[in-house]
């Protein structure tokens, strides 16, 4: 008898001990091809979030690594937005294996049976949190694709090539050996083995598999054997397989739906195929869909809900960011187009009609749930975070937020000003939320409130003092309308996001096209954020008093570029010269193609009077 078996019994029994800390009463089961929370019928129309267990869109300007692990404020973040739009399940991207060309990246699985410690420390996170927040995790315990690695990296620690993740024995071994250590390991956060934790949905074989029977017949009879509790998902997902359906360790098949040439079907008539196929034999979840118009993606969970599907997921969500405002991922097969979604939606999404489709979204969550739709309640308080400049104030913010209140005192007991209501923490991407302009100079307190349709929040943490000598000029770049002239054909850039660092909205110009902005006191310092898609040609900038006579201003650069990566990322350079201390007026002028992201100026405060 294999020692597997031997583990799978004890964890079944060290799972009792910690039955009364869940507060699920049950583990999900499958009756008759329909999943079942105790003898209730369990669906759902919820989200995938490819973040929860590793970022890989941490895209500040002047951050040169894209990964990093979640911290407990993101995943909770997270959890807490699906709930709040009707979701009781997310699926997470797969357990991470160590790329080659990617060191950098801290991977759940770093070699044969190697695994990293801090990583799967995230893991637990999310356990305790979906367990807090009343919410079911589907776990892909491989990768088909090389995003956050996959089969290719098992093959390419033994030499061998990533068809061979199949039928290698060794790397069959190597792959049950991370399998063994995810299923039996003990929660370092609440003392609970992963194949004890009724937060578990399933565990599926991998994401997006292009696996041969045979290998998901052997894969699942494994993990059966160590878990008793779980169902195990095929994660192959190009169509329902007779030899699948017929398998008895197999609980739950699945289909992904984007736009394809090879079919005219829509997804819903493919969904309600699917669900006939597979009706009294197997759980059918659709565990991807995306990248179309609101209609169809409605028709979708339509037909989720109209059919026997047991639920649907949509791709994809991002959560906040610990620094402030979201994540950002434009979508690579999107149509250079959709981005994924957050909540509250807004208007930087109104291209792929975000505001729209999360609503709808919401609506069936409830209704496939049996239930109707509640309000949205007051958002909770906001955390301001540390204030060094006046012109850069960041929160963490806050489930169901519209939108934000900022507010300003000269002591820390008041009297309160309101300088800004409604800002959106979706406007900006990897950027400081607010700037305080035209901020007297002196010493200041501030605190923010998070608001929507049903209320405002009670005021956040105080930060102060905050001392203000100079005031601070901040354009986007979303429009021209901050700038005082411009010459030349520059466009406002709105594609391509990804290469810029997610930066929704660049100016685009070439050589000799020029901007000029005016400042209403002396200058004394600027920053001027900037990408180049080819050759680096460092524009010229000039001051002037009066806006004819300009002189050259000597300005220093830093690249901030880790490579082209996966997505074929710009240079992104920065610009920056202090102790101006002269004009009102700088002038950019372009010395070759580039966008210009944002253009940051400090500028004499006025005093107090």
């Amino acid at each position: 008898m294999r020692l597997y078996l031997l583990i799978g019994a004890l964890c079944a029994t060290i799972g009792s001990a910690f039955a009364a800390e869940t507060p699920f009463q049950n583990f999900i089961t499958v009756r008759d091809g329909q999943l079942m929370d105790g003898d209730q019928p369990f669906r759902f129309i919820s989200f995938n979030i490819p973040n929860l267990l590793l970022v890989e869109d941490n895209l500040p300007f002047t951050e040169l690594n894209a990964w990093r692990l979640p911290d407990r404020f993101e995943i909770a973040d997270g959890l807490a937005t699906v709930r709040q739009l009707g979701g009781t399940v997310v699926r997470t991207y797969a357990i991470s294996a160590q790329r080659a060309d990617a060191p950098e990246v801290p991977s759940c699985v770093v070699g044969p049976g190697k695994f990293n410690e801090e990583a799967f420390r995230s893991l637990d996170l999310a356990l305790q949190a979906a367990n807090e927040q009343n919410i079911r995790l589907i776990i892909p315990l491989v990768n088909n694709w090389i995003w956050m690695g996959g089969r290719g990296e098992y093959a390419g620690w033994r030499g061998k090539t990533k068809d061979d993740f199949w039928t290698d024995p060794q790397l069959i071994a190597d792959f049950e050996k991370t399998i063994q250590f995810v299923l039996t390991r003990t929660n370092t956060l609440t003392g609970v083995r992963y194949c004890d934790d009724k937060a578990v949905l399933c565990w599926e074989t991998g994401n997006e598999l292009a696996s041969p029977p045979e290998w998901t017949r052997e894969i699942a009879a494994y993990i059966k054997s160590l878990d008793h509790n779980h169902l195990v998902m095929d994660g192959f997902d190009r169509g329902i397989r007779p030899e699948v359906l017929a398998m008895p360790d197999v609980d739950i098949v699945t289909t992904h739906h984007y736009p394809s040439l090879r079919t005219k079907k829509t997804f819903a008539e493919l969904i309600r195929a699917n669900a006939e196929k597979t009706k009294g034999k197997k759980a059918y979840i659709v565990g991807e869909f995306g990248f179309v118009g609101t209609q169809q993606m409605e028709d979708a969970m339509k037909a989720i809900e109209d059919s026997s599907a047991a639920g649907g997921l949509l791709w994809s969500l991002r959560f906040r960011d610990r620094d402030g405002g979201f994540y950002w991922h434009s979508e690579p097969d999107g149509a250079n187009l959709y981005k994924a979604f957050h909540w509250p939606a807004s208007a930087l999404g109104d291209a792929y009609d975000e505001k729209n489709l999360m609503a709808i979204t919401r609506s069936n969550a409830f209704a496939i749930r049996g239930l109707p739709v509640p309000p949205i309640p007051a958002p909770d308080a906001p955390t301001l975070l540390p204030i060094t400049d006046a012109g850069a104030i960041s929160w963490q913010g806050s489930v169901n937020a519209a939108g934000y209140q900022v507010e300003r005192a000269a002591n820390p007991d008041g009297e309160w000003e309101i300088i800004a209501t409604n800002v959106d923490e979706a406007a900006v991407q990897y950027r400081p939320l607010f700037a305080d302009k035209n901020v007297p100079a002196g010493k200041w307190f501030y605190r923010v409130r998070a608001q929507n349709e049903s209320g405002i929040s009670a005021p956040s943490n105080i930060v102060g003092p905050v001392g203000v000598i100079n005031d601070a000029f901040v354009d986007e770049l979303a429009d021209f309308s901050k700038i005082d002239s411009r010459q030349g054909d520059w466009k406002i850039a709105d594609r391509d996001c990804r290469k810029a660092k997610e930066d929704a909205y660049r100016a685009a110009g070439n050589v000799g096209d020029e901007l000029v902005y005016q400042l209403p006191t002396s200058i004394k310092d600027f920053r001027v954020f900037a990408f180049f898609t080819n050759n680096v040609s460092a524009p010229e900038f000039s001051v002037s008093d009066d806006g004819k006579t300009f002189h050259e201003v000597a300005a220093q650069n830093k690249m901030y570029f880790a490579g082209e990566g996966d997505y074929g990322y710009w240079k992104p350079v920065l610009y920056h010269a202090e102790k101006i201390d002269s004009g009102k007026f700088l002038k950019i002028t372009l010395a070759g193609e580039a966008q210009i992201s944002r253009v940051e100026i400090s500028h004499e405060a006025e005093k107090i009077k």
